[in-house]
């Protein structure tokens, strides 16, 4: 009888995917909005991280992790969208965004679920924002929330039709928004308070919704210790995502006469409509226009206060790990789903195809990882989906498009995950059009910008900021014509359907 019991339980044992013992736990950090340079390891100092400094001080941080783009204003479901499928940005766009038969392929193949189908107690808290059931992908899912904090976006949306029939001039812009827009006009412009929770944003009983975010991933792991399984957590901050509120002691770190200007500022984009970015677009009517200095320095302000804030949080739950003596067997991965540009080349939003605006920051600790160790390799954030099938042991599915840099980060491979990096904003259809396209490759960008048929080359090792176009230098004629061609080839591969030949060829071909 014995013997059939222990038979019975080997036989269970051996029916799982994979054994659950010793097998590492992994939590993902998710933010929102956070430019590549937003650490303090990365800025210098200017905004202030101990937390995740101290994090990829014990890890690594790869310094060139991208964004592949969105198919439309909310870059942020794209983003997401890629990472729980693991398809690249229009396969997402098929599988996960739409309401047909595809939804329960990415379902059954989503990150969560490939990880609770082999031994995975799951779990998800924050912002989620990917159009599907998030009670199907994971095991315990505490408070889920939509795409943005509630805010005047209302408002704004019948005051910016007002001002389209009575004025259309952007020097008048500021006049027609309610609070939180079109702000701040000046020094004595308190209309919007980014301490104050009458404003909007996700407080909670006086609670702001990081420490929310915080206090459920405590939970989760306090209650993990009640199982055998390994954990895959999913946290995701709303922060720094506007409404950018954050208590006033992490504005006060930030005095406005000590923050720096970018050295791309300018005033407004000479080419916002035909990019995508005119008063139209949320994001960009947060801000007065032009930009003046004191309203992007103030913008900052608020962006780098509410960074300290979410950090805290974060350093709180890594403490809380090391507590329960949980560290030393958990991958936590920092990412964000995307950039920034908070006055940088007269933007403030992340619907733009700059560094700001789609190159995030990556931090990876964990049991294999080199402590204090730095990666350049160009890679998609979407890559670490299939990287942590290889930290896990774990076989990598056939449906992932991205590509694991599990060699370059554990063994340092000095090779490509890719050959080159694809960039996109905009999409088909009626609603939003095809602005942008991007190709990176070996420290060289080239850009397009169908609406006006402008081309924009830049030298990213001399000018990381994207200030200098060399599109008409003529010794980079045949680097573009290759980029140009392989960003076609890509093109084909990604089933992004944009006909750049119509557009380009005879201003690449002269």
């Amino acid at each position: 009888m014995k013997f059939i019991i222990h038979l019975f339980i080997i036989t269970i044992i051996l029916g799982c995917e994979t054994s659950n013992d010793n097998n590492p736990n992994f939590i993902f950090i998710y933010t929102d909005d956070q430019r590549y340079d937003t650490l303090g390891v990365i800025s210098n100092g200017d905004v202030i991280t101990p937390n995740l400094d101290k994090l990829a001080k014990s890890g690594a941080i790869l310094t060139n992790a991208y964004n592949m783009g969105g198919w439309h204003g909310a870059v942020c479901v794209a983003s997401r969208s890629m990472i729980i499928s693991g398809k690249s940005v229009w396969r997402a766009k098929d599988w996960v965004d739409s309401n047909d038969k595809h939804q329960n392929k990415a379902i059954l193949n989503s990150w969560p679920v490939r990880f609770k189908k082999n031994g995975y107690r799951t779990y998800m808290t924050g912002k989620w924002h990917v159009n599907l059931p998030v009670k199907k992908l994971f095991d315990v899912v505490k408070n889920p929330k939509p795409g943005m904090p509630k805010d005047n976006s209302t408002k704004y949306k019948k005051q910016l039709i007002m001002w389209e029939k009575e004025s259309n001039d952007l020097n008048e812009f500021s006049n027609y928004m309610p609070p939180g827009y079109g702000r701040p006009i000046d020094t004595n412009d308190n209309s919007w308070r980014p301490d104050d929770s009458i404003f909007g944003g996700f407080w909670e009983g006086g609670k702001h919704w990081s420490e929310v975010i915080r206090d459920d991933a405590i939970e989760f792991i306090n209650d993990s210790q009640n199982f055998q399984n390994p954990f895959f957590m999913y946290l995701a901050f709303n922060a720094p995502h506007d409404p950018r509120q954050a208590p006033k002691r992490f504005l006060d770190m930030y005095p406005i006469e000590n923050i720096s200007l970018p050295s791309n500022y300018t005033p407004q984009h000479p080419y916002m409509y035909e990019i995508g970015n005119d008063p139209g677009l949320r994001d960009e009517a947060l801000a007065p226009y032009p930009r003046s200095e004191y309203a992007v320095k103030k913008h900052l302000q608020e962006y780098y206060a509410i960074i300290s804030h979410l950090d805290e949080q974060v350093g709180k739950i890594i403490s809380h790990l090391e507590n329960k003596k949980l560290l030393n067997n958990t991958y936590i991965i920092f990412t964000s789903d995307h950039g920034l540009s908070v006055g940088q080349h007269g933007l403030i939003g992340k619907q733009s195809l700059y560094d700001h605006s789609i190159r995030v920051p990556m931090i990876i600790s964990g049991p294999k990882i080199k402590p204090n160790s730095s990666f350049s390799s160009d890679i998609y954030l979407q890559d670490i989906v299939p990287t942590t099938y290889d930290l896990a042991n774990l076989p990598i599915p056939e449906e992932i498009d991205f590509k694991s840099f599990y060699k370059i980060l554990i063994d340092e491979k000095k090779e490509k995950t890719h050959s080159a990096i694809y960039g996109t904003y905009g999409c088909c259809g009626n609603e939003y059009y095809d602005y942008q396209r991007m190709i990176r490759k070996d420290d060289y960008k080239l850009m397009f910008f169908p609406q006006n048929k402008r081309m924009e080359f830049y030298n990213l090792k001399t000018d990381p900021h994207e200030t200098t176009n060399l599109i008409d230098v003529n010794e980079n004629i045949k680097l573009i014509t290759l980029m140009y061609e392989e960003l076609i080839k890509m093109q084909e591969n990604l089933g992004d359907t944009l006909n750049l030949r119509r557009i380009f060829n005879k201003k690449v071909y002269k």
